[in-house]
């Protein structure tokens, strides 16, 4: 099976009665009055860029049409001469399209670094278009030098029945420092609870002081498969585990990995899938099914080091494809990537040998698309540091199912929790630092079926907190991050029956949100830092199905989007109806109560 990606706008799960339905695709066939091209949007805050930068280098435009089971595109990649030192680097992805398409995953690489994970929008006859933007400044290290390659995958099928061609820019934009805004001069990384790459340059001439501890990587390992296939790995099950050999320089002094993830096929709604006994004892056909848990994991030479459970993004197909026109849903155009702080594993790694880093989904079927970059900091000064492990609290995973079920009726409830911690120190010129990391995730599910299993109700919870400490070996504390996240998950779906044969109609509402804290407190910092997002996505709608059709329907979608931290706040509501964006209001100043 290739690594296009069918949008399944809803599955076997979410329609009529289990049994009489297997794997259905849908799309939309309405048609709206504009005539002119459709822009769509992720909802998000806008970058600080507030002049034109130094250099554009548009880098590839590529008509993917018919590129199923065909290698990637890839080509040569050098900044511009002028703009090999600048230290803010912008990707925009630019999309149109035309026609009737499923929506697809995408993914750019540089010299297998992946650095975009996004999927695209389902166009329709009068056409749409849209953009990503994204700061790609903590990959310098990889996106400033020259004679690299540059990879793009988008698999799509164009044929009589699906015409849509996803026509693809890919830019660079190269900005200094002094081009970049106030208000993200100084951010946290919320992944790592720190301060993120050379944006904490600007911060630090304001504060007399420049922590060199703090800076973007100056070497990244890809963690990744074949370019022939897309570097990615696909995780055929939970058993499926990909390795990659790499090794460490020796005077490395700090080791991240991020980890980019995506879900498709039976488990592109694994949150929403039944126990596999539930299917046995009916007697189903599909193969969606091994429960509501999902865990990506990260080992190295087959030790557990990390771990998350994936935000769950709803592509553009995904439920109800009215949902998603023309704001998408949260991460649906920039996918979220995950960090997991490795340096107390330096101990392991600081050998010259070839290690094994192993990446897999727990409790997964198929497929998924994971790949991974390893961010190393190196200590010039020296040819080698010393780093030793000091504590590994294996990570204790506790696992509740209740299942309860008559005929195609039945409730099912998963909760899990995981914690763990890691310390380890490196001697470097920084000074021998200790890095204390701590995980901590509580995982709730709940899925129930009703009229004569036809009817759904999927509610899930998910809460992780993530600490990173650094200190001294006189314990004099040089870092201290927090990453707080709650990704509350609310679908519910009723089916009644249509105005014409063999017509139903799909009754949906959705609450997505995804709620962010993060603080900072460091040596150099006199106080801190902290910041608090709040993302929050209400859709409602239904429509009339024929087969693989949607005949007619009406959808809304309202978001509420609001970033704060102590350079300012920005916050944006807008809402969506008929495929229109209605209203659509954005302040930079925030409610006192906020």
């Amino acid at each position: 099976m290739s690594y296009f990606h069918f949008s399944l706008f809803f599955s076997l799960l979410f329609t009529l009665p289990l049994h009489l339905n297997s794997n259905p695709t849908f799309e939309p066939h309405l048609h709206h009055t504009p005539t002119t091209p459709t822009p769509f949007f992720e909802l998000t805050r806008p970058l600080p860029i507030h002049a034109p930068p130094q250099c554009t280098h548009l880098a590839l435009s590529h008509n993917f049409s018919n590129t199923i089971n065909k290698p990637p595109i890839s080509i040569p990649y050098s900044p511009p001469p002028n703009c090999t030192q600048s230290n803010h680097v912008f990707l925009e992805f630019n999309v149109s399209s035309k026609g009737d398409q499923y929506d697809r995953i995408a993914a750019v690489w540089l010299n297998g670094v992946e650095i975009l994970r996004t999927s695209t929008a389902e166009p329709n006859e009068e056409g749409i278009y849209w953009s990503v933007r994204k700061d790609v400044s903590r990959y310098l290290s990889v996106v400033s030098i020259s004679n690299a390659t540059l990879t793009v995958m988008l698999e799509n099928i164009v044929n009589d029945v699906f015409t849509g061609v996803y026509n693809v820019n890919v830019s660079f934009l190269y900005y200094d420092s002094v081009d970049v805004g106030r208000t993200n001069n100084v951010r946290i990384n919320r992944k790592l609870g720190v301060l993120e790459g050379r944006d904490i340059v600007e911060f630090n001439k304001r504060k007399r002081s420049y922590n060199v501890y703090e800076k973007a990587a100056d070497l990244i390992i890809p963690v990744s498969g074949d370019e022939e296939k897309g570097f990615w790995f696909r995780i055929e099950s939970e058993s499926d585990v990909h390795y990659k050999e790499v090794v460490v320089p020796l005077n490395c002094y700090r080791a991240v990995v991020e980890v980019y993830v995506s879900f498709h096929g039976d488990d592109e709604f694994w949150y929403s899938n039944p126990p596999d006994e539930y299917i046995r004892k009916n007697g189903l056909v599909t193969g969606r099914g091994h429960g509501s848990y999902r865990e990506v994991f990260v080992s190295i030479d087959g030790s557990f080091v990390g771990s998350v459970v994936p935000f769950p993004v709803i592509f553009t197909g995904g439920i109800n494809p009215l949902f998603w026109e023309p704001i998408v849903g949260i991460g649906a155009f920039d996918l979220p990537s995950y960090d997991i702080d490795l340096t107390p594993f330096l101990g392991m790694l600081l050998d010259g040998k070839p290690h094994r880093i192993g990446l897999g989904v727990g409790d997964s079927i198929s497929y998924w698309l994971v790949d991974a970059n390893l961010h190393l900091w190196i200590d010039h000064g020296v040819d080698q540091v010393q780093a030793k492990v000091l504590d590994y609290l294996y990570p204790t995973l506790t696992i509740e199912r209740k299942s309860v079920f008559n005929l195609l009726d039945g409730n099912f409830k998963v909760e899990v929790k995981r914690k763990s911690q890691f310390v380890g120190w490196v001697n470097s010129t920084l000074g021998n630092l200790t890095t204390h990391v701590s995980q901590e995730f509580k995982f709730k599910n709940s899925i129930k079926f009703t009229n004569n299993g036809s009817d759904k109700v999927v509610e899930q919870k998910v809460k992780t907190t993530t600490e990173v400490e650094v200190k001294s070996d006189q314990d004099v504390l040089i870092s201290h991050g927090t990453v707080k996240r709650e990704y509350p998950l609310n679908i519910k779906i009723t089916n009644i029956t249509g105005s014409g044969n063999d017509t139903y109609i799909m009754v949906t509402s959705i609450v997505h949100e995804l709620n962010e804290k993060s603080g900072l407190k460091e040596k150099n910092l006199n106080g801190g830092f902290s910041s608090n997002l709040q993302n929050k996505q209400n859709s409602s709608g239904w429509m009339e199905v024929k087969d693989h059709s949607v005949l007619s329907g009406e959808a809304a979608t309202d978001q509420f989007y609001t970033y704060k931290d102590e350079f300012g706040c920005y916050s944006r509501i807008s809402k969506t109806a008929g495929g229109r964006l209605v209203s659509d209001n954005s302040s930079f100043s925030c409610a006192s109560s906020y």
